[in-house]
């Protein structure tokens, strides 16, 4: 597949989903720093809690974003051909079922399995996009959405 076909290369990403997108990393970022500095967000976890810092923290918006991509996904499915589109609408639902499992899982490496579904992710973007799915800017602001995310994640794994 192709993903840096001319469609997406040409086309500028509009304002709004932009600007949205970059503060939708915010909270990934957030984690990461109070992982990486635990000094620096003494105040923020006696105010608020741990569950606001760290792993706790990008663990679980994590979910949340992963399960608000399935919707996005569904959405995006709706314009798949009649034949194919038990195929994307099936597709359309990894994400979310993904977030579920990591959730309840116990496993030590939770941050790597979230990691791993930002990667899965974005090769439904690609394969939404690839089929004409999508904004002809999606690629370009998922694609910088999801290195921000996967840095953010690294930083806390």
């Amino acid at each position: 597949m192709n993903f840096l076909n001319s469609r997406a290369i040409r086309t500028q990403i509009p304002t709004a989903p932009l600007w949205l997108g970059l503060a939708g990393v915010l909270p990934f970022l957030w984690g990461a720093i109070s992982a990486w500095n635990t000094d620096i967000s003494r105040p923020i976890a006696d105010w608020l809690g741990p569950g606001f810092l760290g792993r706790d923290l990008q663990l679980t918006y994590g979910a949340v974003i992963l399960s608000f991509m399935s919707g996005v996904l569904w959405g995006f499915a709706c314009k798949a051909p009649k034949p194919k589109a038990p195929l994307f609408f099936s597709l359309s639902i990894l994400p979310a079922l993904w977030a579920a499992f990591l959730l309840v899982s116990t496993a030590p490496m939770q941050l790597v399995l979230l990691i791993s579904g930002f990667v899965v992710l974005f090769c439904l973007d690609v394969m939404f996009f690839n089929y004409g799915l999508t904004p002809d800017w999606w690629l370009k602001l998922r694609g910088l959405l999801t290195v921000l995310v996967l840095a953010c994640l690294s930083i806390a794994a």
